[in-house]
Formats: structure tokens, C-alpha cells, sequence
């Protein structure tokens, strides 16, 4: 029977499984929490909202902005690792691909993306 051959690995996994969940109970039950205080943040400057609260809706054009520049740097390392094996095309390709991004911050700046008032 298979029972019988795993039996001794069954029960050793059962019983370190309920020391595990033994010890995280136990952990839960004597853990100190510190009181929640608000302290200061962001340069020493007392909070003037909760953490958690929402970003207003004119965050999201620059943080779309910022994920294409960052998507230009992902596709830029490995560019400079292959552009002396590849040639002029790839010189080509870096630069239809940075002026796609270009184009794409043109318009953003022209739609007001990056006013701040």
C-alpha cells in the first residue's frame, strides 16, 4: 500500500505543519504593536492627508509619461549590448523607436499632461 510506505513522511509533514500554524498563532497572540501615531513625512512636514487616500485624476498622463521613458531605458540596455553586431540598422530602429516616444510626449505636453496647475 502507498499509505504504508509514505506514512512516517505524512505524519512528519502533518506535524510540522502544526507546529508552523502553532507558532504563527502563538506569535499573533504575544506580539507587540507599537499605538498607530502619525508622525511626520515627506521631508519633516506634518501629514495633510491619509496615506491611502486617492490621487487626483491629473497624476495618471504623468505617470504614463514616466512608464514610456521607462520602457525607452528597458529597451535601451540590451540595444547597447547588440548595436555593434547588428550595425545601422539597429541605429535606425533606436531612432524611429525614440522618436515614437518623442512623438508620444509632444502630445502629451500639447493635451496639457504635464501642466501642474
Amino acid at each position: 500500500m502507498i499509505v504504508g510506505e509514505f506514512g512516517p513522511l505524512l505524519v512528519v509533514l502533518v506535524a510540522g505543519g502544526g507546529l508552523v500554524m502553532a507558532g504563527y498563532a502563538l506569535s499573533a497572540l504575544v506580539a507587540v504593536r507599537p499605538p498607530q501615531v502619525v508622525g511626520a513625512f515627506a521631508g519633516g512636514l506634518p501629514p495633510q492627508e491619509h496615506a491611502v487616500s486617492r490621487f487626483h485624476v491629473r497624476w495618471y498622463p504623468v505617470t504614463m509619461v514616466f512608464l514610456a521613458f521607462d520602457m525607452e531605458m528597458l529597451f535601451m540596455y540590451p540595444w547597447t549590448l547588440v548595436v555593434s553586431r547588428v550595425g545601422a540598422a539597429a541605429v535606425i530602429e533606436m531612432f524611429l523607436f525614440l522618436g515614437i516616444l518623442l512623438a508620444g510626449v509632444l502630445y502629451a505636453w500639447r493635451e496639457g499632461a504635464l501642466r501642474w496647475t
